[in-house]
Parts: C-alpha cells; sequence; structure tokens
C-alpha cells in the first residue's frame, strides 16, 4: 500500500511539475521518477531478506540504479538529443 502511495504522489508531483516544462525536462522527470521506483523497490526487497550479504548487494544496486538514472535526467537535460547518441534518442 505505501508503495502505491509514494507511486501516486510522485505522479501527481510529476504532473504539476510538467505544466511549464519542456518536452525534454519531462523525459528526464520522467527517467529520474522511473529509476527512483526501481531502486526504492530494490531496498524494499533489501529490507525483506535476512542475509547481510544480499541484502548488502541490493542496497548497492539500489545505489547503482539511482546514480545512473540520475546521470541519464542530466545528459538529458543538458545535451542536444540530435547531436548526443550517448543519451539514447
Amino acid at each position: 500500500m505505501k508503495k502505491v502511495f509514494a507511486v501516486a504522489v510522485a505522479t501527481g508531483l510529476l504532473s504539476l511539475a510538467a505544466c511549464n516544462s519542456s518536452p525534454r525536462e519531462q523525459a528526464a522527470d520522467q527517467i529520474e521518477s522511473n529509476t527512483e521506483a526501481v531502486a526504492d523497490n530494490l531496498e524494499d526487497a533489501a529490507d525483506d531478506t535476512s542475509n547481510a550479504a544480499a541484502e548488502a548487494t541490493l542496497e548497492n544496486k539500489a545505489d547503482a540504479v539511482r546514480a545512473t538514472g540520475q546521470n541519464q535526467a542530466d545528459d538529458m537535460r543538458t545535451n542536444d538529443p540530435d547531436t548526443n547518441l550517448s543519451n539514447g534518442i
């Protein structure tokens, strides 16, 4: 239930923030939102495990997903998508 509420709140905030945003900014916000949701799920899985090594691995994966999402969103915001193929467009 907490996850559903968090996703609903995030979606609502993104829709409000998107009102005055460019399509590139909206795409960057969506990248951040999606990777944050994946990282949150990994952290929840880490909290649910009783194995310390597995918990550490899941926490590290969550950190990596967040960092990757932030880098991709920053790349989307700062680079021209028509000339920079590193951002996946």
